[in-house]
């Protein structure tokens, strides 16, 4: 079976650790792109058609809860994955409330966070899948063949 490379967005204000994750994903094959603050990540968003969003929840300026907010407004279907520290589970856990996929602790271990992004890549084509399909029946409806 030929696997499609997710693409991932990476948005984190770590200079380092976004590039040392960004090798780490483009090594197992995904298509990655980053951002270094929540205003960056919208706009890539706006560019780009991206699947999965691994956000940092403590960044200066817009947070990666407000970031995750407006993602699931202007882009429902898109999964996120938030990147927290130890002391702020409880702000991960609010963040999957607010429909967060998951979340990972820094630092993130890397087979762990490639089972994560691959079940919000599934989640994600799964949630397509279903759109597709029920605007196919809408269209059928309308031309009066159900």
């Amino acid at each position: 079976m030929i696997r499609i490379p997710a693409k991932v967005l990476i948005v984190d204000d770590e200079k380092d650790f976004v590039e040392m994750f960004s090798l780490r994903l483009t090594e197992t094959g995904e298509r990655v792109f980053t951002a270094n603050s929540g205003q960056k990540c919208l706009e890539k968003l706006a560019q780009e058609n991206i699947d999965v969003v691994v956000l940092d929840i403590k960044m200066p300026g817009m947070d990666g809860i407000e970031t995750l907010k407006e993602i699931k407004k202007r882009y429902p279907i898109v999964e996120v994955i938030l990147l927290t520290g130890h002391g702020a589970i409880e702000t991960a856990v609010d963040g999957m409330k607010l429909g967060a996929y998951d979340y990972l602790l820094k630092p993130a271990d890397s087979k762990e966070m490639a089972k994560k992004l691959e079940g919000a890549r599934k989640r994600k084509d799964e949630h397509e899948d279903r759109i597709r399909k029920a605007e196919q029946k809408a269209l059928l409806r309308r031309g009066g063949n159900i």
